[in-house]
């Protein structure tokens, strides 16, 4: 059973069941450049909010050797909002303030106005990797399940090919299931990633 925070601003409602830190395992396996990488790595993730619009969100994943040491694979941060278009009681952009104050907070029945056709919310999801890459995703979360694609991404001049990715996320039986497939390194669009995680906080 998951608690859902009661004083959550309005838009964050239908990904609530995001909150938290969730840890676990996953597997990599991806073909590139003639190789094959795979192996098993341990995955964190959290996301928190802070009373505004966005859940604020921070992954980590490594691998251990037998001796128990690590090596970093990625870092990310970012953002994941609903999609709707900004007015002028909506700050930024960087540090303008918001043109109109704000009457109210905006209430679930601002928010189930956004609802989709296929009964979700269009999400948008922006992370910056450690390595300098960020990436914009685009997409829907329907109940407890999301799926994302990358609407653009930005790299780098030094960094290594990285050209689209798929993301799902899911919760089920209490844990937090996700998929990455990217095109990188000269190959298409294929998987790379998954992971079962459980929330410890």
């Amino acid at each position: 059973m998951i608690d859902l925070p009661t004083d959550l601003p309005a838009d964050l409602v239908p990904l609530s069941w995001l909150l938290g830190v969730w840890e676990g395992t996953g597997v990599l396996e991806y073909d590139a450049q003639g190789r094959t990488m795979s192996g098993e790595f341990s995955h964190r993730v959290s996301f928190s909010h802070d009373g505004g619009d966005a859940l604020n969100y921070a992954a980590t994943a490594w691998f251990e050797d037998a001796e128990g040491r690590r090596r970093d694979l990625v870092a990310e941060t970012g953002y994941w909002r609903l999609s709707r278009p900004a007015t002028e009681q909506d700050p930024g952009p960087a540090l303008l303030p918001a043109l109109a104050p704000r009457a109210d907070a905006r209430t679930v029945h601002d928010v189930e106005a956004l609802r989709t056709a296929e009964d979700g919310f269009e999400i948008e999801v922006a992370l910056v990797h450690s390595d300098g890459i960020s990436e914009i995703y685009l997409g829907q979360v329907r109940g407890p399940r999301i799926d994302i694609a990358t609407d653009a991404i930005v790299r780098p001049a030094g960094a290594k090919e990285y050209g689209a990715a798929t993301r799902m996320y899911g919760l089920v039986d209490g844990h937090l299931l996700w998929a990455w497939d990217i095109a990188a390194l000269g190959s298409d669009l294929s998987s790379h990633a998954s992971a079962r995680l459980a929330r410890v906080q």
